[in-house]
């Protein structure tokens, strides 16, 4: 008897995390959450198209505070109005199924242009419009936390941090890192080391199980789901159409699916966003010379390159370090130091090649290597209270994306939920 008990209790241990309790979900007419996102749309990726679209057919559950471009690269303010152009045309519909659903007018007033450049070393820089919105918004007199969803660089955080660290406290950010934090290092790096009790999921791999396996058979594969229940569906859905060649990507959607189902208040349980662990120590190196792949550091990790510039340092000195498709600048300390930070995205082999008008660092070559999080990482956690990241289990593991099978298995679930909003851009409500 006592055997049978025991064998129960190990098999319930193992199924609760993976099971979203029924109803478990805070968005509703009484409290939606508030809700400012952070986007690099029309930047280095475009599936931020995608997940905006997604975002505007559940403004109606989500109170919508602003709507902030902070790319790196060429995306702008510009970019989300040309989304919300289409919600405008859809609008008609949409508000017959929710009173609830803001107005185009009211989407553009809190649309707002954040950092479109990096900050350099220190992690920020000047005030944005964005950041200062950011902040305007933390210090409203208002009980519920506000939700930073960060879709891609993560400088107008940093920098409303910086400006305004008393509204610390209120936010929730649910940051979308792993690629973008190679295009935000030195924003990254100073909110790990200035604002260690910053609460903040940091969602490395877990976000692409979006897209990467789950039920991806009939009508739920990347793109028979938008033939099927996308394109054709109102200005939206053939807006959405006409990105990624009309293929699911959306891999910023699931720190919005998280505030949908599940409980944003606790990112250890079962959500359609994923489930988090505590984090561990930031992996983070310091090298005082030019690396070789024998010098290591855990995926999605920082690496400082400290180099000396020797003899002979011209007036004015330069130096780009090229890796990969970066061309990263380097910051000359004082006169005898140039700082590169570099952070890998994948595991492998990184090889970069140094040019500059420094004699003794042109044309030097360097590489290192990047590993990929070893199961049990999450038993160690760190003394960050509030910082929580991928599950490195080898069980929710999607190939080599850690964390990626907490998302990916409510795959059914949540683009059944996203097509029956599809639904709303085409039919108005008869009741």
């Amino acid at each position: 008897m006592k055997v049978r008990y025991l064998v129960t209790f190990v098999i319930l241990l193992f199924i609760l995390p993976f099971v979203i309790p029924s109803g478990s979900t805070v968005v509703g007419e009484d409290t939606p959450p508030r809700v400012i996102v952070s986007t690099d749309i029309g930047g280095t990726d475009p599936d931020d198209f995608q997940s905006m679209v997604h975002l505007l057919l559940y403004a109606d559950v989500l109170d919508i505070e602003g709507l902030i471009a902070s790319p790196y690269g060429k995306g702008r303010m510009a970019d989300i109005l040309e989304v919300i152009e289409r919600y405008e045309q859809d609008y008609a519909n949409l508000k017959t199924y929710s009173d609830n659903y803001p107005t185009p007018d009211a989407l553009r007033e809190i649309t707002k242009q954040g950092a479109a450049e990096r900050p350099g070393r220190a992690g920020y820089a000047e005030t944005t419009e964005g950041s200062e919105w950011l902040v305007k918004c933390a210090r409203r007199d208002d009980p519920r936390p506000l939700h930073v969803l960060v879709w891609g660089g993560i400088n107008d955080l940093a920098q409303a941090l910086h400006d305004a660290p008393d509204i610390l406290p209120k936010l929730r950010v649910y940051w979308i890192g792993g690629p973008n934090k190679k295009w935000s290092f030195d924003s990254y790096q100073y909110i790990a080391s200035h604002h260690k009790d910053l609460w903040i999921i940091e969602s490395n791999a877990t976000y692409r199980g979006w897209f990467v396996g789950g039920n991806q058979s009939d009508e739920w594969g990347n793109s028979s789901f938008v033939s099927a229940h996308i394109a054709g569906h109102g200005a939206l859905g053939d807006y959405f159409n006409t990105h990624l060649e009309g293929t699911i990507k959306m891999g910023d959607t699931p720190s919005v699916a998280w505030l949908l189902k599940g409980d944003p208040s606790d990112p250890t349980q079962p959500s359609w966003g994923g489930r988090y662990v505590p984090a561990w120590e930031r992996p983070h190196k310091v090298f005082t010379q030019i690396t070789n792949s024998s010098d290591i550091i855990e995926q999605f990790g920082i690496v400082d390159l400290m180099l000396p510039v020797g003899v002979n340092l011209p007036d004015k000195p330069e130096a780009q370090l090229e890796i990969v498709n970066q061309n990263l600048n380097g910051e000359v300390k004082g006169d005898s130091v140039v700082h590169f930070r570099i952070s890998p995205k994948r595991p492998g082999k990184f090889t970069y090649t140094i040019h500059s008008n420094i004699p003794a660092l042109d044309g030097q070559t360097g590489s290192f290597t990047s590993y990929l999080t070893p199961a049990g990482k999450q038993y160690h956690p760190s003394e960050l209270p509030n910082w929580w990241t991928d599950d490195p289990s080898f069980t929710l593991r999607e190939e080599e994306h850690i964390g990626a099978k907490t998302v990916n298995q409510w795959r059914v679930e949540f683009l059944s939920d996203f097509a029956k909003r599809m639904d709303r851009c085409r039919t108005p409500n008869n009741q």
